[in-house]
């Protein structure tokens, strides 16, 4: 386990990365002994500093979702991380919403289906039952995720670790809503689907059933996973349940639209 100072120095380390937009090494590698709970405390002291600065937590996000990432990434369960003020954007229907590319360093998009929550979630014995009943709506939205920690190895060119993943705030840089709402009784969570479009050519579709069945079942998980360290998503939070489709790289110039059929269409380019 990482010592406090440790702890201190690594979330110094992305906070100075996020404002030069410099990718800093493995951690994994300076500590091959880190623990996925080191991760989350380095995550933690990532935003305690993000929160110092005048930033405001506005949810959270849950990530390798899916099978396929989980095993490439050698864990059995997914990852979450914390939503800011500072990565909202919203667009406004029928407009293309701009959304600055110096923000990121290596920005990717990816589709997901946001929880907006009415009533606080306090686990560790939530059920999809008791998230269905706390949530105001379902939405649609757009996860940016970034790589404050380089993804390959500079010298090595080995894939970062979990460990680092956790570190980075499980990847996360952005989030963009502004599309349709729903009842999260009254959809078919699993089977709502999405046409993820770049500059005109679909790049990605998917539905929300490769969110491990139902999208649902992350936020009870997540709900869950928070309560040992004291912690409970509350009413007013919007939660990220997972991507169901692959990461698309993003670079200036990109237009994307995301079509989610009845529940609408998020549109954004970078500038």
């Amino acid at each position: 386990m990482l010592t406090e100072a440790h702890i201190t120095e690594l979330a110094a380390e992305l906070q100075a990365s996020e404002q030069s937009r410099r990718q800093v090494e493995h951690f994994s590698k300076r500590f091959p002994g880190m623990t996925i709970e080191d991760g989350y405390r380095v995550s933690r002291a990532w935003v305690a500093l993000q929160i110092a600065q005048g930033r405001q937590v506005i949810g959270h996000k849950i990530g390798l979702t899916s099978r396929a990432m989980q095993i490439s990434s050698q864990i059995t369960e997914p990852d979450y991380g914390t939503l800011l003020d500072s990565m909202l954007f919203t667009a406004t229907p029928g407009q293309v919403l701009r959304i600055p590319t110096d923000r990121f360093i290596a920005p990717r998009v990816e589709v997901e289906l946001a929880f907006v929550l009415k009533s606080d979630l306090k686990g560790p014995e939530i059920g999809v039952e008791q998230v269905l009943a706390a949530t105001e709506y379902v939405t649609p939205a757009i996860e940016i995720i970034d790589a404050r920690i380089e993804q390959f190895d500079r010298h090595t060119k080995v894939m970062r670790k979990v460990f680092d993943t956790i570190s980075d705030n499980a990847a996360n840089a952005g989030i963009v809503v502004g599309a349709g709402r729903a009842d999260a009784r009254a959809i078919d969570r699993p089977w709502v689907g999405a046409i993820l479009r770049q500059n005109g050519v679909v790049e990605e579709t998917g539905l929300a059933a490769g969110v491990q069945g139902d999208p649902a079942i992350g936020i009870a998980w997540l709900a869950n996973k928070l309560a040992p360290w004291g912690e409970t998503l509350k009413a007013g939070q919007i939660v990220l349940a997972g991507s169901f489709t692959r990461p698309v790289a993003a670079k200036k110039g990109d237009v994307f639209e995301a079509d989610y059929g009845p529940l609408g269409t998020l549109q954004f380019e970078f500038v």
